[in-house]
């Protein structure tokens, strides 16, 4: 009697025992291809960069500057994984850019002074000091850490002039960007952080707008559902008070297609930097939770706070293929902002899966 107890004894502490090694290597094994998938992913989504690592969002023959950065649209990052901080300080422009800014400047007060136009408005705005992604020990989520500092856009235009000489006959991008090295740059070339969306209504249909002829970056260019930028007086209370980035796509929503908080669910998905033009984005993914398209089209009809920001709206079926054609029509291929078409793979992805948005994506590819 007593070996039995005992053998009983012994055959439950060794199956506990054999149960958790076992839940230990089924979690190993589960990591371990989460990250070779992931490689794979990766891969397949980006284009090669000259130092034979990073590379561009690409998709057949449509290739884009948007690299991105973290997140793959599976799962969301969640918002207490977001760390921003707004560092003392504003930027200082080098000699050479700032001597551009002050071009600007003279030239907006000469403009309005001549009654020729209104002047371009020197916004608050942030510049990006640095995005570091760590992981979470236990379950590998991303830790975001977003450094921010105060600039304006009379800096942002004048570091947008990249290509631009300098007197020693090199150019802002050869001088102090590295191609090998993309996510390393001084803040003074950063001065841009926006949230894009992809919005898709109750009946899916994803929202795609045209930029307006009449905005001063990527005029008449087909774009995101959603594009707005951070500004120190709108985004942030103070100097105490870093911006939300959740907080800053909710206003895009707002302010561009009149839609409020409670009438979508919103998730971030990506940070992606556009290393052409040194644009960074929170790509977010928007699902209204009752207006379909055309009710959507009727509120939006009845007026919109930023509406001079875009000159068209389209409503394309939120299928793989569906928005495959849209993205790689002849017609588009070539007018899309340089942000768009990553974010709405990401969206894809996030809604319908890697694996059929891959196999999708590669059908309409092939019948090119």
């Amino acid at each position: 009697m007593d070996i039995d107890i005992g053998n009983g004894i012994l055959g439950a502490i060794l199956g506990v025992v054999f149960a958790t090694l076992f839940q230990q290597w089924t979690q190993d094994l589960w990591f371990k291809v989460r990250r070779r998938t992931a490689g794979k992913v990766r891969s397949l989504t980006y284009r090669p960069g000259e130092g034979g690592g990073w590379g561009t969002f690409s998709l057949g023959p449509l290739h884009t500057p948007a690299l991105i950065v973290e997140g793959d649209g599976d799962r969301p990052i969640a918002p207490d994984s977001v760390h921003v901080q707004v560092l003392d300080g504003e930027i200082e422009l080098p000699a050479e850019l700032a001597s551009w800014r002050a071009e600007i400047e003279a030239e907006e007060a000469r403009a309005e002074a001549a009654g020729e136009r209104r002047p371009v408005w020197n916004g608050e705005r942030y510049a990006v000091e640095s995005v570091d992604v760590t992981r979470t020990p236990l379950d590998e989520a991303p830790e975001v850490h977003l450094r921010l500092r105060p600039t304006d856009y009379y800096t942002f235009l004048a570091a947008q002039q990249l290509d631009r000489r300098l007197p020693d006959g090199s150019t802002p991008r050869r001088r102090w960007l590295d191609p090998d090295a993309p996510l390393t740059a001084p803040a003074f070339l950063q001065c841009s952080f926006a949230a894009n969306v992809a919005v898709v209504t109750a009946d899916d249909l994803l929202v795609i707008s045209r930029r307006g002829d009449r905005v001063r970056m990527a005029p008449g260019l087909w774009n995101s559902s959603v594009n707005e930028g951070l500004a120190r007086n709108l985004d942030a209370s103070g100097r105490r008070h870093a911006p939300d980035l959740h907080a800053l796509a909710r206003r895009g929503m707002r302010e561009e297609l009149s839609l409020e908080p409670h009438e979508y669910r919103l998730e971030l998905l990506a940070f992606v930097l556009d290393v052409e033009h040194r644009m960074w984005s929170a790509h977010f993914y928007a699902r209204l939770t009752d207006m379909t398209g055309e009710q959507l089209r009727a509120r939006t009809s009845r007026g919109v706070a930023d509406r001079w920001e875009h000159s068209a709206m389209e409503y394309v079926p939120f299928r793989t293929a569906d928005v495959a054609r849209h993205l790689l029509s002849p017609e588009r291929r070539h007018r899309w902002a340089p942000l768009a078409p990553a974010l709405f793979h990401l969206a894809l992805v996030h809604v319908h899966g890697r694996a059929s948005v891959e196999r999708a994506e590669a059908a309409v590819v092939r019948r090119l």
